[in-house]
């Protein structure tokens, strides 16, 4: 589909879901949708997910009522791409938003365009990074369907905020007037994670009779690795284990990850403590959420949603942050909480990414989709049907030189920068070994390629069209 026809087919598609809108009082058959997204977050720290530093009790307690996917990828891990999957149900390169600070197409259809066009209350509160460079740009004038964005703000992991009479505003500045990161002086009324929490209660509050949607997204905990106190001494160096991975050789390194100059297990050790305190916070403020909830009598006939963007390797393979295809950078934490539809204790272990997230949620709410999204409708893991039918494999693509297809057990990746990588992430969970020529992983590598083949094709992904990794991938399908 050209981008002529795109637009053309999404501009029809909104003018029928404006059409189409109504309003309708509070009923058991419209679910709250309220989904709670961080910001460069390891998986690992959560206590669902075998995290044993921080203790993250309401989180957990969303996982244990509810249902934790143990292979949700983000479709591209880094910021921006995401967002835009997560929201739109699309591939990056088809948003088009595949790497960061890039606009989201204003033909994107949101899933809280839809539910708008259906009645439902929308908004949006904390980083957003869809339009563009603007920092912190309160307010962006395109919501795509986030009715209350007066709290969206488009770029920045600021620590500290303030409402004013001319609007809210980053209160840490310097003398100039020029918004920064200082975390000084900021409390549980002004730290950002509280401060974004406090909006989210009070939309939950005004909206408690009626059918919402709401999204906030904290910044944290994205560095920088600060947070307020009393969460800046409730960790120390002791408690910060440098990863098994820290210390590898150089044939365990693929190109596409290099360690990081200047990367020492003092200066790991140093950071890791505010980003347990950053985790824990969010816990914390998770509860006050939980707690608003029930106070207005709507947690059991809420979907409640716990994710992040991508992940932050927090040192595993000598690496911060995120941007490769490894488990602690790409992998995200995904709970669904809805006691109405799914069982608690669910696990779902098949892989999902960020494009599987708007069908498989509209599908729980009953809403009909757009029909735009390229994501899956993962709906039945998540109650318990049937996965009959159901192909396990998924797909990412990094911001500018690498393929990824992924199962529960095995990881393929092309790149501009090296060999083609498998990954047997049952035997080798550390992601050491490369297996891709190993004769015993022969028809796992063709099954794979071919399947990577087939989605750029169907999805006009252009990486099979690059001079490297495109021959590659032909000659490995056979």
């Amino acid at each position: 589909m050209n981008r002529r026809s795109f637009i053309r087919m999404t501009g029809g598609t909104i003018a029928t879901l404006a059409m189409g809108r109504t309003t309708f009082a509070r009923g058991a058959d419209h679910p709250n949708l309220l989904i709670i997204q961080t910001d460069e977050h390891n998986f690992r720290t959560l206590g669902c997910y075998g995290g044993d530093i921080v203790k993250t009790p309401n989180i957990d307690f969303l996982a244990a009522g509810g249902a934790m996917c143990t292979k949700f990828y983000a479709t591209t891990p880094v910021c921006s791409p995401s967002r835009a999957a997560f929201v739109s149900g699309r591939y990056p390169h088809n948003t088009p938003v595949v790497t960061n600070n890039i606009p989201m197409s204003g033909g994107i259809v949101t899933f809280a365009e839809i539910l708008r066009g259906t009645g439902y209350a929308t908004g949006y509160a904390g980083k957003w990074h869809l339009d563009g460079t603007g920092k912190p740009q309160w307010s962006p004038q395109r919501k795509f369907g986030f009715e209350d964005n007066r709290y969206m703000f488009n770029r920045g992991h600021w620590k500290k905020m303030e409402d004013t009479p001319a609007g809210p505003r980053v209160a840490a500045r310097d003398k100039k007037g020029k918004p920064g990161y200082a975390v000084a002086g900021a409390d549980e009324k002004s730290f950002t994670t509280d401060w974004l929490v406090s909006r989210t209660i009070d939309f939950v509050n005004a909206h408690k009779d009626v059918p919402f949607c709401y999204m906030v997204s904290i910044p944290d905990p994205h560095g920088p690795n600060t947070v307020r106190p009393p969460y800046d001494t409730m960790f120390d160096s002791r408690q910060a284990p440098v990863p098994s991975t820290f210390h590898k050789s150089r044939e365990q390194t693929p190109g596409w990850a290099a360690p990081e100059k200047g990367l020492t297990e003092k200066r790991l050790k140093k950071l890791m403590p505010p980003y347990y305190g950053m985790v824990k916070c969010i816990d914390d403020n998770v509860g006050r959420i939980l707690a608003a909830l029930r106070k207005n009598n709507i947690l059991d006939r809420t979907i409640v949603v716990f994710t992040s963007d991508h992940g932050d390797l927090c040192g595993e393979h000598k690496r911060l942050n995120k941007g490769v295809p490894y488990e602690g950078s790409a992998k995200i934490p995904f709970i669904m909480y809805y006691p109405k539809k799914i069982k608690g204790g669910t696990v779902v272990r098949q892989v999902l990414t960020c494009v599987d997230f708007l069908p498989t949620v509209l599908s729980l709410m009953g809403v009909k989709t757009a029909g735009l999204e390229q994501g899956r409708d993962a709906s039945g893991l998540f109650v318990g049907r049937s996965a009959s039918g159901w192909k396990d494999i998924g797909f990412m693509r990094g911001t500018n030189d690498w393929l990824c297809a992924m199962t529960q057990n095995h990881k393929i990746v092309y790149s501009q920068k090296d060999v083609p990588w498998l990954f047997d992430l049952k035997k080798d969970p550390e992601e050491l070994t490369n297996s891709f020529k190993d004769p015993q992983y022969g028809d796992i590598v063709k099954n794979l390629t071919a399947d990577l083949i087939a989605y750029c094709k169907r999805y006009d992904d252009p990486r099979l069209e690059d001079r490297k990794m495109g021959p590659e991938m032909k000659k490995a399908a056979g």
